[in-house]
């Protein structure tokens, strides 16, 4: 897609046409590479040599983590968007991105203290990457508070964009946190230099990390629409009311 035509979609009916068309795709996309992942790594991928069978909750636990982290990003940028650019779609992207990128975080902090308890023998350590992958999900939810809970909103969404792009210090320390202190957790096993995850692991962690990547993307539209849709209602509703006054 050329940058014209990103450019279009900041018009609010032309990015309905757009999200009306790939939202399915989008969903039935991302359900199937998650089905076919989930089905090889479960039932198909060798267990780990050193955890046996309890790796295989990496096939959810590493996408979710992947993608809180470049959800989170992406809402900093769309809040950046917001403020700079004056995009007229940015501050719903934040609104929409919010909920889920929590999710996904929600998801990883679950699925990791599963996975910690029988590979260290407790649910929770408070280490670098477990204290600021909880700290990326208390910022989401900081987000979505300042959203949802000031009076003003739009002076709530504009406080919302400044933490969002604010919290992005947390990121790096997430990503680097393993190398930076002593952590129970392991290093990264997928580097741009190559992985260490044997093949027939890697392929189906590859899979539902697209699925899972494909189900965020179209989450997110389906509440873009369902925003610009409540946007359209409000500001009718406000014309009715000045022609009535």
């Amino acid at each position: 897609m050329a940058a014209t035509d990103f450019h279009a979609l900041a018009n609010p009916l032309r990015f309905q046409r757009f999200a009306t068309i790939a939202t399915p795709w989008l969903v039935l996309a991302g359900l199937g590479f998650l089905a076919v992942g989930l089905f090889i790594g479960l039932f198909v991928a060798p267990p780990d040599y050193l955890q046996g069978e309890v790796v295989r909750i990496l096939y959810i636990h590493v996408p979710s983590a992947w993608f809180a982290l470049g959800g989170y990003l992406g809402m900093a940028l769309s809040a950046l968007a917001a403020r700079v650019w004056r995009h007229p779609l940015a501050d719903l992207s934040v609104r929409a991105i919010a909920p889920v990128g929590a999710l996904f975080a929600f998801l990883c902090l679950v699925t990791g203290s599963i996975w910690g308890r029988p590979t260290w023998g407790t649910w929770w350590v408070w280490d670098g990457r477990l204290t600021s992958m909880l700290v990326l999900f208390l910022l989401y939810l900081g987000v979505i508070a300042l959203i949802h809970l000031h009076e003003d909103k739009a002076k709530g969404l504009k406080m919302a964009g400044y933490l969002a792009i604010v919290g992005t210090i947390n990121l790096p320390i997430i990503k680097f946190s393993v190398e930076w202190w002593n952590t129970l957790h392991q290093p990264a096993s997928i580097r741009i230099s190559g992985s260490s995850i044997h093949p027939e692991m890697l392929t189906p962690l590859l899979l539902s990390a697209m699925g899972f990547l494909l189900l965020f993307a179209g989450i997110v539209l389906i509440r873009m629409r369902a925003l610009i849709a409540e946007q359209r209602l409000e500001a009718r509703a406000l014309r009715r009311a000045a022609r009535a006054g």
